[in-house]
């Protein structure tokens, strides 16, 4: 009886340890919410792609002060754009100056965005390198190389882009001064306003993976599951999904939402959604 009592004792021992660990796996999930390193490839997404398009624009754009009073287009006033030429390059320099300006996105800008090519600008198979000289968005501070290649027309007859970024992000001292590392693959195809002069009609689906470490060190990958969508009338992403691995954690799912401009995104870890506020 003694001994039976003992079996009983060592099972329900070993049941309550397994109970235990199970318990303490499904509190590590619940507690599982840290949205920080998707913000900051968020961050790093719209920040490139941004980028991106300014170089666009300003490759169409007046020499000396690019669409100054214009409502079009993301540059105020205080950037200037200037072209020169290095052997069979042109390299054009869009300068916001040395101290912070407000452009029409109610962004801060300041310092050079550097874009250098060959050939015509549009044209396929063309490829433009872009590069920054102490520039800053916001007061962090935006550093690496972005390289695009155009790739003609697609399938749908859309152009397409691809587009190679390996870069980082100084944070401000006011966002507590750590960097971000990324290195991403895009493809990004133009699906709207190619045929008019202006730039807010301009959409871009955007679709690829990246890679890199966040501003607390936590490395991660990221794979776009359904296209980024990208308007130029919009400051941030308004749709899309990204199916975000950062190391040691539960796949998150960022969703930059149904199509609205604001700037909400969603964050799902283990069925729970968590909202972001993007920058």
């Amino acid at each position: 009886m003694k001994k039976m009592k003992n079996v009983i004792f060592k099972s329900l021992m070993i049941f309550g340890f397994i109970s235990l660990l199970t318990t303490g796996c499904r509190k590590n999930e619940d507690l599982d919410s840290d949205t920080s390193t998707a913000a900051d490839n968020a961050l790093a997404e719209a920040t490139f792609t941004d980028v991106n398009n300014i170089a666009d624009e300003g490759a169409t754009g007046s020499l000396n002060s690019y669409k100054g009073g214009s409502a079009d287009g993301i540059l105020s006033t205080c950037a200037t754009i200037s072209f020169s030429v290095s052997g069979n390059d042109t390299v054009m320099t869009i300068d916001f100056g040395p101290v912070n300006c407000l452009c029409k996105d109610n962004r801060y800008r300041r310092g050079q965005i550097i874009v250098t090519w060959s050939g015509a600008y549009k044209d396929p198979g063309h490829v433009h390198t872009i590069t920054f000289n102490n520039y800053f968005v916001n007061d962090n501070q935006v550093m690496g190389v972005k390289t695009i290649t155009n790739n003609g027309p697609n399938n749908a007859g859309n152009l397409s882009y691809s587009v190679d970024v390996n870069g980082s992000i100084i944070l401000s001292q006011a966002n507590g001064g750590a960097t971000i590392s990324w290195v991403s693959q895009r493809t990004r195809e133009f699906i709207a306003g190619a045929s008019t002069p202006t730039w807010t009609d301009d959409v871009y689906l955007i679709t690829g993976s990246a890679s890199g470490s966040s501003s607390a060190g936590k490395s991660f990958t990221a794979t776009i599951t359904s296209p980024v969508r990208k308007e130029l009338a919009c400051h941030f992403l308004v749709s899309g999904t990204i199916e975000f691995n950062p190391s040691g954690k539960a796949t998150r799912t960022i969703d930059f939402g149904n199509g609205a401009c604001d700037n909400d995104a969603t964050v799902t870890i283990n069925g729970k959604v968590h909202h972001i506020t993007l920058k």
